[in-house]
């Protein structure tokens, strides 16, 4: 919605295309008239959803005034000041807490990733309808994805079942015949302890909370294997966010930090590097932050050994220096140059916002600027992963390049599975059985 404005003048004309005789509202019931929407209107789908989002209850009926009849439409900021920011996150941080109340009294780990890659280690789910998911694969005109599951199956090749059966399940839920199971994985995910909280009104930040006592150990991801029965005694929540975007790191955290019982923060996504190739993993110790010009120094709970064991095709790259910049967007060969040349071979946007936010979870004060500020001592475990999705040193080079996307994916679980084996390691350890 905001890299362009919306004509309504103009949908109104494209809505004449729209079917006769066939109700809007049922772009809420059916994906198939979701999609068709989408074409008609020219609005891709995420920001159909936002604006779902943004009119609740009243989407159908909005879409249908747009359709019979001219509107003038205007959008609002919904918050411009550094007040009304912290008050927004305040509001998405409710949302969170109307959900599970208790949320403050509990032993809390922090996770910033995706909303995919942690609630499938936990569940299992794609590894129940395997069969099914082989029936989307052999009838499908994808003759990458059959030669690929064919080599996996013959012990031919590398890839991992467990996280090709992930990327195959979220294309089937994306047809017709499979968009039954995305109900289906909902349903399941709550049985067993896994709550979805969407963003409604403020940050477009999705919040998952895991309940660890009530996860099925016998489902969990063979690679999380060992004695899980501990996790019956614990009493410990992880809130896992969709990775945000530079400042609204700080933000999100400094809210959780000041009404949860932080035991752990671990933060996973995205880099462009300098040093090293797609799929690559970067685990970082230092932090230029371009926005509090500070320098950060932290003990970075991960090591190569924590990823190596789960990565088929990458490399891991430990001790690394990582720069958070205002926007990767803004930056130019010159200014890659210079990182370079300063050895900052990670680029990325939150980490600096997370540390400056852990700075003021462990001291009596706001984060300084422009200083050297040592994070050593901090009483928070602390974890930060990169992926290599983008390598700008060479042109072309980012994830969605190759001719099989899935190839990203590795990287992704590999650091999906260590952040849960640290969290198990940590509550272990704290409930002492």
């Amino acid at each position: 919605m905001t890299a362009y404005q919306i004509e309504w003048n103009k949908i109104h004309a494209l809505f004449q295309r729209w079917p006769r005789g066939v109700d809007i509202a049922l772009v809420e019931q059916d994906p198939k008239y979701w999609s068709l929407l989408s074409d008609i209107i020219e609005i891709p789908m995420d920001d159909l959803e936002r604006l779902q989002a943004i009119w609740r209850g009243n989407f159908a009926s909005t879409l249908k005034l747009i359709h019979h009849k001219k509107l003038s439409i205007s959008l609002r900021l919904l918050g411009g000041s550094f007040a009304q920011y912290m008050k927004a996150t305040s509001e998405w941080f409710d949302n969170i807490k109307s959900a599970v109340p208790d949320i403050g009294d509990r032993p809390l780990y922090f996770v910033s990733s995706n909303t995919h890659s942690i609630p499938n280690i936990l569940t299992g789910f794609a590894l129940q309808h395997q069969s099914e998911l082989e029936v989307f694969i052999q009838t499908s005109n994808d003759q990458d994805l059959q030669s690929e599951w064919e080599s996996i199956k013959t012990g031919q090749g590398r890839s991992n079942r467990e996280n090709f059966l992930y990327y195959v399940l979220k294309k089937y839920q994306n047809t017709p015949t499979g968009s039954a199971l995305v109900e289906a994985q909902l349903s399941d995910e709550r049985e067993h302890g896994i709550i979805r909280i969407n963003a409604e009104n403020t940050f477009d930040v999705e919040a998952q909370l895991f309940d660890l006592k009530r996860l099925d150990m016998k489902r969990i991801d063979g690679r999380l294997a060992g004695d899980l029965s501990f996790l019956a005694n614990s009493d410990a929540l992880v809130l896992n966010i969709d990775y945000p975007l530079g400042l609204a790191a700080y933000n999100i955290l400094s809210i959780v930090s000041i009404h949860g019982n932080l035991h752990g923060i671990y933060s996973m996504g995205k880099s462009a590097s300098l040093n090293a190739a797609r799929g690559d993993v970067i685990i970082p110790d230092v932090c230029q932050d371009e926005h509090s010009h500070n320098t950060y120094l932290f003990d970075n709970c991960f090591c190569s050994a924590d990823i190596t064991p789960f990565l088929t095709y990458g490399s891991v790259l430990d001790n690394q220096k990582a720069i958070s910049v205002l926007g990767t967007f803004l930056q130019n060969s010159h200014i890659m140059d210079i990182f370079f040349s300063e050895s900052f071979g990670d680029v990325e946007m939150e980490l600096g916002n997370f540390c400056s936010a852990l700075y003021e979870a462990t001291r009596p004060k706001r984060y300084p600027i422009d200083e050297i500020v040592n994070l050593h001592e901090a009483d928070i475990d602390f974890g930060v992963l990169h992926y290599v999705s983008d390598t700008p040193m060479s042109k072309g080079k980012n994830l969605g390049a190759g001719t099989l996307s899935y190839f990203g994916m590795d990287s992704t679980y590999a650091c999906s599975i260590a952040i849960m084996k640290r969290i198990f390691e940590l509550e272990q350890n704290r409930i002492g059985k």
